[in-house]
């Protein structure tokens, strides 16, 4: 896996965080000092969570899992687009249509409206129809596309969710908290990086920071896909599916309390038949 460097990580810009004045407190172990009143981000640990990320995306990706990419912002969208259409994983470039996660078979009910559209707009019955009638079916068609398109192929919850932005996408971030998905994130000096499992501290406003990081973690989806492609090919036993165990929830438990020993139950008394 080709790792991220230093100078690639300072060229994009990814050490640029907010003003001083915006920042978040829980940010302060991956801000390396104060320049013009603007924090700047240390890249030596940016460096090793796009390398533990990516790590973890590659064996997500291994497995057959899908990834959900979130970045609705205008700086983020075109971008991320591009980039993981090489992949075939979905995306949400658009507004996060609230309940996509929690109510996730009212949207796939939307997606399969969008399909027996396209299957009407092909049959004998749609020609008959008035070019007014025509016009709002295909209207409905343009703007179930814009919204729903990119995840017409996610017939089952995501795996995991990349999110560019937790400020903006906070629906997203906890509708996955809720359901225990993991979550990766570009971070920046305003956000809370403990809402997620696997925080990436860099700058999540330019254009060439968000593409620098999506790449990298497109580059190992890709490795991860080659992988099983090769393995199965080769007739070789895939590995036990412990991703969420074995690395994102030794993520999440470092951020948790530690819990209390279960104290052993006494064996009941058997109750004497009358």
């Amino acid at each position: 896996m080709t790792q991220v460097t230093f100078e690639e990580l300072l060229d994009a810009g990814c050490h640029f965080g907010h003003l001083k004045r915006k920042w978040n407190p829980a940010m302060a172990p991956y801000i390396f000092m104060e320049r013009n009143g603007i924090h700047i981000i240390d890249l030596y640990k940016t460096q090793a969570k796009v390398d533990e990320a990516a790590a973890a995306v590659c064996q997500l990706a291994k497995s057959g899992k899908k990834i959900l990419f979130v970045a609705t912002k205008k700086q983020a969208k075109d971008v991320v687009a591009e980039l993981v259409q090489k992949v075939n994983m979905p995306y949400v470039t658009e507004r996060w249509p609230g309940g996509m996660l929690t109510n996730f078979a009212t949207i796939r009910k939307a997606v399969r409206k969008m399909t027996s559209i396209d299957k009407m707009m092909v049959s004998d019955a749609y020609k008959s129809l008035s070019k007014r009638e025509k016009l709002q079916i295909e209207r409905e068609r343009e703007k179930l596309e814009k919204n729903l398109g990119s995840i017409s192929d996610l017939s089952r919850l995501p795996s995991a969710v990349f999110v560019v932005d937790i400020m903006k996408e906070h629906i997203a971030v906890a509708e996955a908290r809720k359901l225990n998905i993991p979550v990766f994130a570009i971070v920046d000096t305003n956000t809370n990086p403990n809402l997620v499992d696997f925080p990436i501290p860099a700058n999540d406003d330019a254009s060439k920071s968000i593409a620098l990081i999506v790449g990298k973690m497109v580059d190992a989806i890709e490795e991860g896909l080659n992988e099983r492609k090769l393995n199965k090919e080769n007739n070789v036993e895939e590995p036990e599916e412990v991703v969420e165990e074995a690395v994102v929830e030794a993520e999440e438990d470092e951020n948790k309390d530690e819990r209390k020993p279960r104290t052993a139950r006494r064996p009941r008394k058997p109750v004497a038949k009358k």
